[in-house]
């Protein structure tokens, strides 16, 4: 996990660049298309102060913190109540970048326009076309967002870093009937060199969509995505990938997502009650439940906060997962 142990108390802070990219949705000559007079130009611009401003970076009240604190703090300290000492915290420190753009070749995106005819109510974009191009392709690649702001400086392997787009959402195997993924974490992975001693970089970071109310249920809005990837970064940071960190008993959530790794929004998301309201700097905030430690580790009773395995709504899981056996079969 990100930050210092529970148990020996302090607060460590991450810097957590906040990178907004713009989209531009191509026509089949490369050139940005144009609907009716308008450019599919999406500019990530009027959702960058409503995510600054969101309890994932400022501050508001949880029953696991006597004193105001951010999202993932809460929960980080709701899971290691009975373990902490009273001053532990994980803490964000958010920094806007400079903007990037993401262009998407014709036939790989689905777009809707909102009601004046500009771009875009949502858009809709292949996962292996949008991933490809989010990444660099090469050490020395600047075009990719991630690539340029990895060598602007804007983003580094000591931080938390996101890449939040708008209103933008990603279907598997070439169907846009499949979908949505409207966020992930992950690290990009780079070679070293003689200023680390040629030991491999990892920069972790997000992709998230702001989602506009109305486009889903009820609550599933705003913030729900980035902070759902957000607290599995804190949690997982490696996403498991050397096959032992962050590595669970295999679980089966009442979503039916079947896994084996510490993916705390995954657990949740989906549910009925997924979300929970917070209000902070004078907005309603849709950030999402997070499963805690003891629930992926079997544990009965559990020693979180309350004894709960889901949190800031410990009634969200009640129960823990049937024992499984691999793949869940």
């Amino acid at each position: 996990m990100a930050g210092g142990r529970p148990e020996l108390g302090g607060t460590t802070s991450f810097n957590a660049p906040i990178v907004p990219v713009s989209l531009d949705l191509l026509d089949y000559g490369g050139g940005v298309r144009v609907v009716d007079g308008h450019p599919l130009r999406y500019s990530v611009r009027p959702f960058v102060s409503g995510v600054v401003n969101s309890p994932v970076f400022q501050n508001s009240e949880y029953t696991s913190s006597d004193a105001p604190t951010q999202f993932a703090d809460a929960v980080q300290r709701a899971e290691f109540y009975n373990r902490m000492q009273a001053d532990w915290h994980t803490r964000l420190k958010p920094s806007v970048k400079a903007e990037r753009t993401l262009s998407i070749p014709r036939g790989a995106y689905y777009f809707a326009l909102s009601p004046d005819g500009s771009c875009c109510a949502f858009v809709l974009v292949d996962i292996s076309v949008f991933s490809k191009l989010l990444f660099p392709a090469t050490a020395n690649d600047v075009t990719s967002p991630v690539g340029a702001a990895e060598h602007a400086g804007d983003i580094t392997t000591a931080g938390i870093s996101t890449f939040l787009f708008p209103n933008t959402y990603l279907y598997l195997n070439g169907n846009p009937n499949h979908c949505c993924v409207l966020g992930f974490h992950t690290y990009d992975s780079e070679p070293g060199d003689s200023g680390n001693q040629f030991h491999e970089k990892r920069y972790v970071l997000n992709f998230s969509s702001w989602i506009s109310p109305g486009l889903f249920a009820p609550g599933f809005e705003d913030i729900t995505a980035l902070s759902h990837e957000i607290t599995e970064s804190v949690n997982d940071p490696f996403v498991g990938s050397d096959g032992v960190h962050g590595i669970t008993p295999w679980w089966l959530s009442q979503n039916g997502n079947c896994q084996d790794d510490l993916e705390v929004g995954d657990a949740i998301e989906g549910l009925s009650d997924a979300t929970i309201a917070i209000r902070t700097n004078g907005r309603t905030y849709h950030p999402q439940n997070e499963a805690l430690l003891p629930w992926f580790a079997f544990q009965s009773p559990s020693s979180a906060l309350g004894g709960a395995y889901s949190y800031p709504n410990q009634n969200v899981l009640t129960a823990l997962s049937p024992p499984e056996a691999a793949n869940c079969q």
